[in-house]
């Protein structure tokens, strides 16, 4: 009997349930519930967000295949197409550090060679809150270790993201993976089951009860009681996932196939019931054939367990048996566990009984769908109220202080625990702007961001969708790469709280806005509502992965110094904006003000006049300035540099001195260029209306910088480089 408590406890509303049985004609079963509370949950269906979503631009003339599908394609021509997409793994992660990550990062490789594309990267965009505590640094370090664990062990490079600090992440981290494969136009595979009678296999690993509600877990608020639900993380094994990796790629390329789905969030339910979805087509599955690792498993928890490294794969009549050969080969399961029939529904049996019978569009695509109330947050008018600030008395300590903030800091105590130089197709190590991958056998190149600034979108979250675009872009235009294609990872509190809903729709509206000034279709992603612990909300945090391509390869810039006496170079223009700004938070210990504004087709223009004069071979270096101010992008250059070249600058403007210094007007970059390149650059910038203004030189060993003649900053760069390298020496030394 389904009481009303059975139905809170499968997190459906009453209204949710009523329509269910409407949908059906009749009461579920328990196994049927539980299907329904999974596939209904905000994770996977996205009734709270896709009436916003459908605002972002999809289509392009290089998309091979947008939302809707494991990740998006993009072609990049020399018949090769980049697979990538970004998810969200956040709740695990409070709950089981290690695990969460670990399984986190498996999950998204298998929506990259689920598509037949051999993964060739990771990312990973990470908040945690202030390492003050030793909370905070147990799952920083747990997190950190999970990626490391699954991404070394199955031997796909860790080449980038970002590491961001707030007190909003302490209760709720935030964990974001983005992968990218590579496929051959003519061999990408989709998630279909077509061909009645073609039989349906269950590949992999042996299913367990690990797993189970994790995707309605990460539809719900977290309160007291999180430490409960550990038994909700999934357990992850990246030795068996290469193994399916390779056993999958294998069956694909010999053509053995019809469709492939991972079994990720909602295991065995989700797999079976969107492949047959998209397909108009019903799948027949007999669960007493399902691999088990634990005696005794019900229906129940054998449909919603999200047991690692799992596949359901529909083959071709007569070559089964080749399939299972490829996949013993590899020592793994390959089961025939069903087939595929007509009528659009889902049966399933166990026990010679008939278990699950439902039509499969009511449990994909006739969700309830809500546009939630929404309204501007009471805090956003005293919050962006920044009353006046002290100038600091020594500049200099500001600087170091700033330098090394652990948001600003280096953050090799988090990348040393990354293999990037695996597969040798890393250009730049992770540091730079956009870490940049050849593309073996062409010319070509891929380059890669995260980007998000989540104080920004709290203060103005239209203004921080369009700069979390604005600044991915430019971070790919200071490497020479040009935006194709963008996934996003969406993380946000309650979505049933009406200020929380504002938040995202604004965000949405910035994100949509800038994705078409800058011509790039959003490809996929993922929506990480509830992101609330005990009744507290983490700032709103749009996480953009941009992909860029790079035509010729020996045209890459890095953002390090490369010589002495290179002329240094400013595009774009010095505002008095300290709004929102890490200067403001962490020397004055405020997150308020006005967030810098953005002009998108300003922002454009000077991006590519960015990449005219890298392909033309007069730019040395290039480095964004975002973070931290001009003065933390000129230090960062001289860090970044192989020598740790100096710099003396003195720069014309008339404001605030720390605005000057440490304010993060948007659309600036820094380049340099040899003596005789300069001028050019000028003429150039001229001509197309940019404003570009040579500011000084490379050289020495100090970090200088002046304002109309007058000293700021004057410190060693060897004091500085210790300052930003050694701001915190081991946290995984922490036990």
């Amino acid at each position: 009997m389904i009481d009303r408590k059975i139905i809170e406890e499968h997190n459906l509303t009453l209204d949710e349930y009523e329509k269910i049985v409407e949908l059906i004609g009749r009461e579920p079963n328990i196994t049927e519930l539980g299907i329904f509370s999974l596939m209904w949950s905000e994770h996977c269906s996205y009734k709270s967000s896709i009436v916003h979503l459908r605002q972002l631009p999809v289509k392009g003339k290089n998309v091979i295949q947008g939302p809707g599908e494991n990740a998006g394609i993009i072609d990049i021509g020399d018949g090769l197409a980049v697979v990538f997409k970004i998810e969200s793994h956040n709740h695990p992660s409070f709950i089981e550090p290690y695990q969460g990550a670990a399984t986190g990062v498996g999950g998204i490789l298998r929506d990259i060679f689920t598509m037949g594309a051999r993964p060739i990267v990771l990312q990973d965009s990470l908040r945690f809150g202030p390492l003050s505590t030793s909370k905070n640094k147990s799952i920083m370090e747990g997190v950190v270790s999970g990626i490391s664990g699954y991404g070394n062990s199955i031997g796909i490079p860790t080449v980038g993201g970002d590491v961001y600090f707030n007190d909003c992440y302490s209760l709720n981290p935030l964990v974001n993976v983005f992968a990218l494969g590579i496929v051959e136009k003519e061999k990408i595979f989709y998630a279909k089951a077509e061909g009645t009678g073609n039989p349906v296999l269950y590949v992999g690993a042996k299913t367990g009860r690990d797993g189970i509600h994790g995707a309605t877990m990460a539809s719900a608020e977290f309160g007291e009681d999180s430490e409960h639900k550990r038994p909700n993380v999934q357990v992850g094994d990246p030795f068996m996932e290469k193994l399916l990796l390779e056993a999958c790629l294998e069956v694909m390329a010999n053509e053995l196939i019809v469709g492939i789905q991972d079994m990720g969030a909602a295991g065995l339910t989700c797999s079976t019931t969107e492949m047959a979805a998209k397909s108009g087509t019903s799948l027949d599955i007999n669960l007493d054939l399902v691999p088990q690792r634990e005696e005794g498993m019900t229906p129940y928890e054998m449909m919603l367990s999200e047991s690692q490294e799992r596949m359901l794969i529909v083959a071709k009549k007569d070559r089964v048996e080749e399939v299972k050969q490829i996949f013993s080969k590899w020592d793994l399961d390959a089961v025939v566990i069903g087939h595929v029939g007509e009528g659009g529904r889902l049966k399933v049996s166990f026990g010679g009984k008939t278990v699950v019978d439902l039509p499969v569009d009511a449990i994909v695509n006739l969700c309830p769908v809500y546009e939630r109330e929404s309204k501007v947050p009471s805090y956003l008018e005293s919050a962006k109220q920044l009353e006046p600030l002290p100038l600091p008395e020594d500049y200099n300590q500001t600087f170091f202080k700033l330098l090394s903030s652990p948001t600003l800091a280096e953050k090799e105590w988090v990348r040393r625990q990354y293999d990037h130089m695996v597969r040798v197709n890393t250009v730049f190590h992770p540091g730079a702007d956009a870490p940049v991958i050849r593309i073996k056998n062409t010319k070509k190149a891929l380059a890669l961001t995260l980007d998000g600034n989540s104080l920004y979108t709290y203060l103005d979250p239209k203004t921080g969708g369009k700069i979390a675009v604005a600044e991915a872009c430019r971070n790919l235009a200071c490497a020479g790469a040009r935006p194709v294609g963008v996934t996003n990872c969406l993380n946000f509190g309650n979505p049933e709280k009406p200020e929380i809903m504002w938040q995202f729709k604004e965000t949405i509206q910035g994100i949509a806005q800038a994705c078409r000034i800058f011509d790039i279709p959003v490809t996929g992603g993922n929506v990480s509502f509830y992101n609330d612990t005990e009744g507290v909300s983490i700032y709103p945090t749009p996480v953009l992965g941009v992909v860029g391509l790079v035509e010729d390869i020996s045209e890459v810039t890095g953002p390090g110094f490369k010589d002495e006496e290179e002329i240094l170079i400013l595009l774009g223009e010095n505002k008095e904006e300290l709004g929102a700004s890490e200067y403001v938070k962490t020397i004055h210990q405020k997150q308020k003000g006005i967030p810098p504004q953005i002009d998108l087709k300003q922002e454009k223009r000077i991006q590519e006049f960015c990449l005219e004069i890298i392909s033309s071979g007069l730019v040395e270096s290039a480095h964004d300035v975002s973070e931290g101010g001009l003065a933390c992008c000129l230090a960062e250059s001289s860090f970044l540099s192989s020598k740790n070249i100096g710099l003396k600058v003195d720069l014309q403007d008339e404001m605030r001195s720390d605005a000057l210094l440490f304010g993060e007007t948007q659309s600036r970059i820094v380049i340099t260029s040899k003596h005789q390149n300069h001028q050019k650059i000028l003429n150039l910038a001229k001509d197309r209306q940019i404003k570009a203004t040579a500011i000084g030189k490379t050289g020495g060993d100090r970090i200088i910088i002046d304002q109309n003649g007058q000293k700021l900053l004057d410190v060693p760069v060897d004091d500085a480089l210790k300052a930003w390298r050694e701001a915190i020496p081991d946290i995984f030394a922490i036990k």
